[in-house]
């Protein structure tokens, strides 16, 4: 069984608590997905995070085939960090650790994502190729979208 890690870390100009607003409200991811993922949030982002709290949505990740994906938020430490884990979707495991945390002039925002790819050894050829590229797109597209909305951070 192989379990893949992808990581992320990002500065913004912007307070802990102004992260926090955004991240922590589930109606905002849509807004850091690229349009061509059709994220669609069915329910749950009717309020902001907390523990518990299940959020349904539709993408299309891969070759215009939409898939549900279910989340649950697992843990939540206000203007710390979260932890959103797949109940249902494309992978075989997702575990997304979000953490904010001051520094001097804003704040660094860090992704880790534990995950497995379904179907065994296909899915461990195809991800080098497609899976693992197609999440760095995604995590590009965020960076890009995150300075566009808060702006660049300057040292």
């Amino acid at each position: 069984m192989k379990i893949y890690n992808l990581q992320s870390k990002q500065k913004l100009p912007i307070s802990v608590n102004k992260a926090w607003d955004f991240l922590s409200s589930p109606i905002n991811l849509k807004t850091i997905t690229p349009e061509y993922m059709g994220f669609n949030i069915l329910s749950g982002a009717d309020r902001k995070m907390y523990p518990g709290q299940i959020i349904q949505y539709i993408v299309t990740p891969l070759f215009g085939i939409k898939t549900k994906w279910v989340t649950e938020i697992t843990h939540v430490q206000e203007n710390k960090y979260f932890v959103d884990e797949q109940r249902f979707g494309p992978y075989a495991l997702w575990h997304h650790k979000h953490f904010i945390r001051p520094i001097d002039g804003g704040v660094e925002m860090e992704d880790i994502i534990d995950y497995k790819i379904p179907f065994g050894l296909i899915g461990q050829l195809v991800h080098p190729i497609i899976i693992k590229p197609k999440l760095k797109e995604i995590f590009d597209y965020r960076h890009d979208k995150l300075i566009e909305i808060f702006g660049e951070f300057k040292i």
